[in-house]
């Protein structure tokens, strides 16, 4: 990844730092929308004052695993999100993707870490929150298992 992209926008709620070693980062989040389905839609990043950072900047110094960066994401944020998220028939009901897939697929951790995250919440939990402080709890358990992915 040559270039950086630009962050994806304003950030809706105040950016959160990730500290990765001694270099801290800003993740940020776009304004949520529910689809009428039930699904809390969000769009997540983490940049720099050059950019959106690629997962290889958060990777451990000894170098990214084998498996994808997602593969190791998503635990971690599900993790986070302990119960809220809702289980239907004994899966969890979220959903993450990038923006932009890596240019080469044996190059995973090559990506901006930037990504679109789907939600279904248990309603009752979801219930008692705000749109923002489900927002700012979605934002934190990212910014942790992002911090999380600098671990070996």
């Amino acid at each position: 990844m040559p270039d950086r992209l630009p962050p994806p926008g304003p950030s809706f709620l105040r950016e959160q730092v990730v500290r990765i070693g001694d270099q801290a980062y800003r993740a940020g989040i776009a304004r949520p929308t529910e689809a009428p389905d039930g699904w809390w839609l969000g769009i997540l990043w983490v940049v720099d004052d050059a950019g959106v950072v690629s997962f290889r900047d958060v990777a451990p110094q000894a170098g990214p695993p084998a498996d994808p960066p997602l593969a190791r994401l998503g635990p971690a944020i599900s993790g986070a999100l302990s119960g809220l998220i809702l289980e239907d028939a004994g899966r969890l009901q979220m959903r993450l993707g990038l923006i932009k897939p890596p240019d080469r697929p044996d190059r995973p951790w090559l990506t901006p870490i930037a990504m679109r995250a789907a939600f279904r919440f248990e309603p009752a939990r979801a219930a008692t929150m705000s749109a923002n402080e489900l927002a700012e709890t979605v934002l934190t358990g990212f910014r942790r298992a992002i911090e999380g992915l600098h671990r070996p």
